[in-house]
């Protein structure tokens, strides 16, 4: 799903990266994709606007327990956020060598000197995550 997001994204001239966050019952609960350019809005990267509908749907801001599925490694805004909102687990598909705050650059979701840790799983559908980003980029230049 949160590639089918990244794919809609590409298609509206978006970086393609999608997110779906999912509750630790295995609910959906919030799907998005990066609209950075259709808002005009720096901060909406398809994590926060996942992590801020999901609080909102939950009616609390604390995603204790919740997953979030990205295509691409979070930056240190989305990995603060993730760490804001107390979720439990991120998997993601590629990692941003350029940008990367889980484990690229940083491993702010993993460092003990903060209030919460995130549980990291990297690399699901890692190839398919890439060619997306790749072809999008490629495009552009």
């Amino acid at each position: 799903m949160a590639l089918e997001e990244a794919s809609r994204a590409f298609l509206e001239g978006e970086v393609p990266v999608g997110a779906v966050l999912v509750s630790r019952d295995s609910d959906i609960i919030a799907v998005a994709r990066n609209r950075r350019e259709a808002l005009r809005d720096p901060t909406a990267h398809a994590e926060v606007i996942a992590l801020r509908e999901g609080a909102r749907l939950m009616q609390n801001w604390r995603l204790s327990g919740a997953t979030l599925y990205v295509t691409k490694e979070p930056c240190i805004m989305c990995a603060g956020t993730m760490i804001n909102a107390r979720l439990g687990r991120l998997v993601y598909g590629c990692h941003d060598s350029k940008g990367g705050a889980a484990i690229s650059l940083y491993n702010l979701l993993g460092d003990k000197r903060l209030n919460h840790q995130v549980d990291v799983v990297s690399g699901v559908l890692e190839k398919e995550c890439i060619s997306l980003l790749k072809s999008f980029f490629k495009d552009r230049r």
